[in-house]
């Protein structure tokens, strides 16, 4: 069933959980339609829900809804983006959130394959993604790209090669993505997190300062509110405290 005219729409990939999931809610609780895409149906499902309770729906057809889709596989993001927006008209603001946080140990232990995986998930999802959304906005008056980074790109931690590398070719495809849509009214925003507190986090250090992820939410609701013509390139955010500045 298609939704009641929605007037303003953001996909969100990696929307299952974690970030994904904050920022759904944050954004449907700050009135957006919210398209959640991941590869679990039982997960999306969960956080269309959130969204449906963070934006006090009534009894229209919930505007709100899942969409499975493995980022890194082409013909899935085609289907995916087809899917959201024929059925809404229109795709507002694309966050590129899905992600892996790969292995972890030094850089002479790493599996090749495992590195692979890692880069084809953070760094080729979030190109198809960014692709597909991109030719879209492109026909349509322009939009607004947001892709969850990570301080990992500037200054990574030691034995997070992989990650680390991704994160990095984010950041440089965030940057190409902002020229070729410079004449198009597609911006793009690079936003990098820093020890928000979600189960990612987990894998990477337990010991350091963490903050609330729904400030994260907070801070990306922000930025997609933002006119059209105002482009936000990029934006650190980061737990007070955590080694982050100096390190290296």
């Amino acid at each position: 069933m298609n939704s009641p005219n929605p007037s303003r729409v953001a996909v969100v990939t990696g929307a299952g959980g974690g970030l994904g999931r904050a920022f759904s809610t944050a954004l449907a609780r700050d009135g957006w339609t919210v398209a959640a895409l991941g590869r679990t149906l039982s997960s999306l499902s969960e956080t269309v829900t959130a969204c449906a309770a963070a934006s006090a729906a009534d009894n229209s057809p919930q505007p709100h809804s899942a969409v499975v889709c493995d980022v890194t596989d082409e013909t899935s993001v085609v289907d995916a983006v087809r899917t959201v927006t024929d059925r809404y008209g229109r795709l507002d603001v694309l966050v590129n959130n899905a992600g892996t946080p790969g292995p972890t140990g030094r850089i002479d232990g790493v599996d090749a394959e495992a590195f692979e995986h890692t880069l084809r998930t953070n760094t080729l999802g979030t190109f198809l993604c960014t692709r597909e959304a991109f030719a879209w906005m492109a026909s349509h008056g322009g939009g607004r790209i947001i892709n969850n980074g990570s301080i990992a790109a500037h200054a990574p931690r030691a034995g997070v090669a992989a990650y680390a590398a991704s994160k990095a070719a984010v950041a440089s495809l965030t940057v190409s993505t902002a020229l070729d849509g410079r004449d198009l009214g597609i911006t793009a925003t690079e936003l990098d997190i820093g020890n928000a507190r979600t189960e990612l986090l987990s894998t990477f250090s337990s010991t350091e300062p963490m903050f609330d992820a729904a400030e994260a939410a907070r801070l990306l609701v922000t930025v997609a509110d933002l006119p059209a013509d105002i482009s936000v390139d990029a934006v650190t955010v980061t737990a007070a405290g955590m080694p982050y500045l100096g390190r290296g």
